[in-house]
């Protein structure tokens, strides 16, 4: 009997950190199950690995759940991660959720480059002003970057906050404002 099956009957007798201990078991084998599936779709896709692991562990029940054998609970766990999958591209093709509409890579929106007459520029001020009174830190972000020409990891020094939630902020900034600017 495997490691696995045995913290299974101890989560049917109801000991309390069997399901820790089973996430903590099966974790690796989850990712990699995800990962196989993660790789058969298709680009573009914004589900991680990581999180596909997690909301299948999620909808499996964790601690409430009863599987009879390690057999049993992974059957489970890749039934979970395709319906999540499916879910998913369900969500995508929603008109609601912009099904149909083209993609935009945000990292080839050069606001910067855009600013080539005046209507534009009055148009980027109007968006970033919106912004600035939406959440003013990122606004001054964006105001680095562009204005003064900082990169990334100079703006994030001068707003204190570390590089990763810099380009995290940037990527919210950029397509906020694309959209702002879009509408106008």
């Amino acid at each position: 009997m495997s490691d696995i099956t045995v913290v299974l009957q101890r989560m049917a007798r109801g000991e309390a950190d069997a399901a820790e201990e089973l996430l903590r078991l099966v974790y690796g084998e989850l990712r990699r199950m995800a990962a196989a599936k993660m790789a058969q779709e298709m680009s573009g896709h914004t589900l991680q690995t990581t999180a596909l692991v997690h909301e299948a562990w999620l909808r499996l029940g964790g601690d409430r759940a009863k599987w009879q054998n390690r057999a049993h609970f992974f059957g489970a766990a890749a039934e979970a991660m395709r319906r999540i999958l499916i879910d998913q591209a369900r969500r995508r093709r929603a008109v609601r959720h912009g099904g149909g509409l083209e993609r935009v890579d945000l990292d080839a929106v050069d606001l910067g480059a855009a600013i080539e007459n005046d209507d534009v520029l009055l148009a980027v001020h109007d968006a970033l002003e919106k912004f600035s009174r939406v959440d003013p830190k990122k606004a001054e972000l964006v105001k680095l970057r562009y204005f003064v020409g900082l990169t990334i990891e100079e703006a994030a020094e001068t707003l204190g906050i570390a590089e990763p939630t810099a380009k995290r902020w940037w990527v919210y900034a950029k397509a906020w404002l694309f959209q702002e600017i879009k509408r106008g």
